[in-house]
């Protein structure tokens, strides 16, 4: 059918290197075995993990993106060729980076946009290696099979650009697009179907132009971008886990794919030296070491220098710094390297390929100051040396000072370590928040505020710093300069929802009860998920008498707490008890109906968490809410119910409070005086025997120094009007209350 061409020279050797290295490193082969060990360690190791990728990062990512820097840069012909990247992406690039540090709300976009570039720029590299081994093996696949290939690459990055963006961000860094859940699921189902297929088709047409073995090295690296992207998206949709976008650009992939890049670029650039028509200084033997030690220190040159002198020189942030110029080296990075390795580029073919092509000789004598100077910089002269010399010395101790600053930095249990990290850059604000925070717990509070306060003046933008120094003022009791520092926050964060209520806080305890319920009001403008603002403005609003504003921010406070993780839910004796307070509101601003269901909600979670205690007060406070609508069928039960408990619990205190209620209730509700006459018997004989416990578990001294309470007004006022009205018969009911109480227990309506 003529679907498949094969190479002139079919028996063409397929390995870059040897079978084992272009296995394991160019094709991912040590993908599975080192994910793994990263997904299964990295949780109870975060940080030894995270200073095992900072040290890797010198030998592997720094590397390789210094790999295409020096593909680009060091053949004048290649700097021509490509000079809209070399020249004009890159004066973009670094007109960005300086906006960016002016305006660090351009931080977020460009960090976005890098961490969710970067998977796509893996896939592409995996897909540019597959079909180069599939040519080097013999097989030459048409456009149909191409196409079906490339797609499955497509959809298995898409499926991954899904679990990205599919709802809300947890990173503040990372901006997503918010896909609605459920169309992302089923998108991701779609295309996850779509991979298979196309997988399929593909490998069915590429196997016949070739036999499986030669095909080794192109399902290898089939099943890497597998592991790399379908499987833990799979895995994800099914468990409903999420995928940290960062992980994917700065962990254990990013270094497999820096390995698998300089794997490429070191054989690319062998063969290039090595090749007869190559001109200029390229020519000139092959130095393996050499070639990597110019990997090594350019990289360290592209990374570590800037964030350096810019929260050095400039005092600004250096986490931040560095976050920019990670982001910016990586997209110009990605734009370079898209433009200068294509295979259906003659010279990258013929290198590549193992083609018997002739390389067409791009050789020119292209001037200008900057290639002057470049080729001065590469000669042989003494100053030229010597300049080299220096610079990669100094470039190696900045490295050094940079991996050991950062190993101290992440040291949080070793105040010292925190403190020498500081000494070599003060500007950090994510070190100094560790080392404040350090210096709290070890009460050092003079070293904690220098610490805040430096946190603070390196980014002045970022909220973390200045709640951790308003928390410490607080602490120390130190309110006005609380105040005013809130005040002068505001100034830079108007809308920060924490800062809002926390002067809403302070400006309540110096009195300003007003204010301080404004304050909590904007909190809610701000970020209706400070449910905090909800529960102060409901407690001061209810001291105020105003019970039924009171009451809706009760419920406001309530729904949102429950629709938190169970972990950041307040505990059920906490929640019970506001939702009985939101039911005195309710009560109160004569909502009954709602009060009701209220009450009835409270005692119904009170039972389900084992809470009898809260499940009393909630059925007398019920049945005194339905006393008061006037359903006295609905009353008795639960005012029995509540008695009963009291009983099982013997809480004496409960007891004595709730006899008195419910006589009242029966009182009130017309049923025999001598019912109501018992109950409050038994509330005294509680209350007395309470105040008896109370005297002798006190020394005699004390005991001296106190006098029996006075009883009740309202208790004593009852019994009074009850005595008169039962007359004689009142004087056997005070001796025995048990029989008439235990009639008045099992009233019926």
């Amino acid at each position: 059918m003529g679907k498949f061409r094969r190479h002139s020279e079919a028996q063409a050797i397929p390995w870059i290197y040897n079978p084992w290295l272009d296995l394991i490193i160019g094709c991912g082969g040590w993908s599975a075995p080192l994910l793994l060990i990263s997904y299964l360690s990295l949780a109870s190791s975060t940080r030894i993990w995270a200073v095992a990728f900072y040290v890797l990062a010198l030998f592997f990512n720094y590397p390789h993106y210094m790999a295409t820097i020096y593909r680009a840069y060091h053949r004048a012909e290649d700097f021509e060729k490509y000079r809209v990247f070399t020249v004009h992406i890159t004066a973009l690039v670094l007109l960005t980076l300086v906006l960016s540090h002016v305006w660090l709300g351009l931080l977020p976009w460009i960090f976005t946009l890098y961490l969710t570039w970067s998977p796509w720029h893996y896939s592409g590299q995996n897909y540019g290696l597959f079909m180069m081994f599939a040519r080097r093996a013999g097989a030459n696949p048409d456009k149909t099979t191409t196409r079906a290939l490339y797609g499955a690459f497509i959809a298995s990055y898409l499926i991954l650009f899904l679990s990205f963006h599919t709802g809300p961000s947890s990173d503040p860094l990372f901006i997503s697009l918010g896909i609605p859940p459920f169309i992302g699921k089923w998108e991701q189902v779609v295309l996850g179907a779509a991979f298979i297929v196309l997988s399929i088709f593909g490998f069915s047409r590429l196997a016949r132009a070739t036999e499986w073995k030669r095909l080794i090295p192109c399902i290898t690296l089939f099943s890497s971008q597998f592991l790399w992207f379908f499987l833990p998206a799979a895995i994800s949709l099914i468990k409903g886990l999420s995928i940290p976008q960062n992980r994917y650009s700065t962990g254990v992939l990013a270094v497999l794919h820096s390995a698998q890049y300089l794997w490429i670029t070191s054989y690319y650039a062998k063969r290039e030296t090595a090749n007869p028509e190559t001109s200029g200084a390229s020519r000139r033997k092959w130095r393996p070491l050499a070639y990597f030690g110019v990997l090594i220190l350019g990289g360290i040159a592209l990374f570590v220098p800037g964030p350096w002198m810019a929260s050095r020189a400039f005092h600004h942030d250096f986490t931040a710094s560095f976050l920019i110029f990670t982001a910016l080296v990586n997209i110009h990075h990605f734009i370079l390297d898209g433009a200068i390795w294509k295979l259906r580029d003659g010279r990258v073919a013929s290198l590549l390929l193992n083609s018997r092509d002739r390389i067409a000789s791009a050789a020119s004598d292209a001037g200008g100051s900057i290639v002057t100077a470049a080729r001065w910089l590469v000669g042989d002269s003494t100053g030229a040396r010597t300049l080299r010399i220096s610079a990669a010395v100094l470039l190696l101790v900045w490295g050094s000072v940079d991996q050991v600053r950062y190993y101290l930095s992440l040291r949080t249990d070793d105040l010292a370590d925190l403190q020498r990290a500081a000494d070599l850059d003060a500007f950090d604000s994510s070190l100094q928040i560790r080392l404040a925070r350090r210096a709290m717990e070890d009460n050092r509070p003079q070293l904690a505020e220098a610490a805040w306060k430096r946190a603070i003046a390196a980014n002045p933008a970022d909220p973390a710093p200045r709640h951790g120094f308003l928390e410490l003022l607080i602490h120390q009791k130190r309110y006005d300069d609380a105040y005013q520092f809130t005040e002068a926050s505001l100034r830079y964060l108007p809308k920060d929802a924490n800062l809002l209520f926390d002067r809403g806080v302070l400006a309540l305890q110096r009195g300003k009860a007003d204010e301080a319920r404004a304050d909590w009001e904007l909190a809610l403008a701000s970020d209706p998920g400070e449910i905090n603002a909800h529960l102060y403005l409901a407690t001061e609003l209810d001291n105020q008498g105003k019970a039924r504003e009171a009451a809706q921010h009760y419920a406001a406070y309530i729904e949102k707490a429950v629709q938190k993780r169970s972990s950041d839910r307040p505990d059920p004796r906490t929640l019970i008890a506001l939702i009985m307070r939101m039911a005195d509101c309710q009560a109160r601003s004569s909502q009954i109906d709602l009060a009701l269901r209220s009450y009835h909600l409270a005692e119904r979670l009170a039972v389900e968490t084992h809470n009898p205690k809260l499940q009393s007060i909630a059925d007398i406070n019920e049945a005194a809410a339905q006393a008061k609508a006037g359903r006295i069928s609905a009353s008795l039960p639960l005012y029995q119910e509540a008695l009963q408990i009291d009983t099982a619990t013997q809480d004496r205190s409960a007891g004595a409070e709730d006899w008195l209620s419910y006589a009242q209730f029966l009182d009130n509700s017309g049923f025999p005086p001598r019912l109501a006459y018992a109950c409050v018997t038994k509330s005294d004989e509680i209350r007395k025997a309470q105040t008896t416990q109370t005297m002798a578990s006190k020394t005699e001294t004390e005991a001296d120094k106190t006098t029996e309470p006075q009883a009740d007004d309202t208790a004593t006022a009852l019994r009074q009007s009850l005595e008169r009205r039962l007359g004689k018969s009142a004087g056997p009911i005070r001796k025995d209350p048990g029989p008439v109480l235990a009639e008045a227990l099992q009233l019926r309506p």
